[in-house]
C-alpha cells in the first residue's frame, strides 16, 4: 500500500495527506503549550465580509460590475469559510482530496493495470473534495459558537424583503433600502422597480427578485411576505 501511495502519479494525493498529518501534529503540539494554530490562521485571514454598499443616486455615477466579487463571495459562503475555522476546512479538504485521489487511482489500476497521470486524477478528486468540504463545514458549523465572522453572498439576498429607507425607487433612479440576512445582520442595498412605471417611496416594503450589477430589482412585497421587523 505504501509503495502504491508513493508512485509518482499518486504524489499529489500522498503529499496532501502528509500535509494534513503535519497540520494535525502541529495543532496537537500547540495544544500542549497552550497555543492554537487554528486561531492563529483565522487571525491572519483577511476579513471575508465583502458586502459593499454603493451610492448610485447621482446621475453621473456608474456602478461597478460586482458580479465577479459576488461569485467569489458566494463560493466562500458555500465552503463555510468564516463560519468554521479555516484550518479545519483545510484539513477536511486535504483529507478528502488525498483519499478520493488514491481511491480513484486504485480503481483505475484495478481495471486497467495502469495509473492516471496525477494532474488527470486530480480533477475528479477536486470535484469530490469541494462538496465534501461544504457538507463537512455545514456539520461543524452546528457545533461551533456563533460568534464567527459570517460570510454572506449578495446573491442570497434574492427573495428577501427590504424596506426603502432613503429616496423613491423609480426606473433608472435607485433608492436605498435595508434588509436583514439569515444571520439577522442589517445590510443596505440599492433597489429599483423591476417593472417600468412602478415607484416605491420611503417606507415601502419590496421583494428583491434579481440583481442587475450593483442594483437589485424589486417588486411590491405583499401579504405574508411583508416583514414586521422594521
Amino acid at each position: 500500500m505504501i509503495a502504491f501511495a508513493l508512485q509518482a502519479a499518486n504524489l499529489p494525493f500522498t503529499v496532501a495527506l502528509g500535509i494534513m498529518c503535519a497540520i494535525a501534529l502541529m495543532e496537537a503540539l500547540g495544544a500542549l503549550f497552550g497555543a492554537s494554530i487554528s486561531s492563529a490562521v483565522d487571525t491572519l485571514m483577511p476579513d471575508a465580509d465583502l458586502d459593499i454598499d454603493i451610492d448610485v443616486d447621482g446621475p453621473d455615477i456608474d456602478a461597478p460590475d460586482l458580479d465577479g466579487i459576488g461569485g467569489f463571495h458566494g463560493l466562500l459562503d458555500w465552503l463555510c469559510i468564516g463560519r468554521v475555522p479555516v484550518l479545519i476546512l483545510l484539513v477536511m479538504f486535504l483529507f478528502a482530496f488525498g483519499i478520493s485521489g488514491l481511491l480513484i487511482q486504485s480503481t483505475v489500476f484495478g481495471l486497467s493495470g495502469w495509473l492516471l497521470p496525477g494532474f488527470l486524477a486530480s480533477a475528479p478528486a477536486l470535484a469530490v473534495s469541494l462538496p465534501a468540504v461544504h457538507f463537512a463545514g455545514r456539520g461543524f458549523e452546528k457545533v461551533f459558537p456563533k460568534d464567527e465572522t459570517y460570510v454572506v453572498s449578495e446573491a442570497s439576498f434574492i427573495g428577501e424583503v427590504a424596506t426603502v429607507t432613503l429616496g423613491t425607487a423609480e426606473t433608472g433612479q435607485p433608492a436605498q433600502a435595508k434588509l436583514k440576512d439569515r444571520h439577522d445582520r442589517t445590510h443596505y442595498v440599492q433597489v429599483e422597480p423591476d417593472e417600468p412605471g412602478e415607484r416605491f417611496e420611503t417606507g415601502s416594503q419590496v421583494l428583491l427578485v434579481r440583481r442587475d450589477r450593483a442594483v437589485f430589482k424589486v417588486i411590491a412585497a405583499t401579504g405574508a411576505l411583508v416583514s414586521e421587523d422594521w
